[in-house]
């Protein structure tokens, strides 16, 4: 099994004041797969990478895409938050 590498992330700053939404994130992957859509928030509980989602039927937001492990997670999480903390 190939392992995937995060091989770029992009950070688009959300100009003025959108709330709690502060940046728009893009992951590449191995050089050949891209994730659009993920979401830099601050909150009461701290800065967080949401990923990308849309709104079902109840109202809920549900993830179009995410990682199936914790290890997955954190990479991501860390290298959309390191550029998001460079480019603020």
């Amino acid at each position: 099994m190939a392992t995937m590498e995060i091989t770029d992330v992009r950070i688009k700053m959300i100009d003025g004041d959108k709330g709690t939404l502060k940046a728009n994130a893009s992951v590449t992957f191995n050089d050949c797969f891209v994730v659009h859509g993920l979401k830099v928030i601050e909150s009461d509980k701290g800065t967080f990478v949401a990923m990308p989602s849309r709104k079902g039927e109840d109202g809920k937001f549900i993830d179009i895409c995410h990682p199936l492990n914790n290890d997955m997670r954190n990479a991501i999480k860390d290298a959309v938050l390191d550029k998001y903390n460079v480019t603020k």
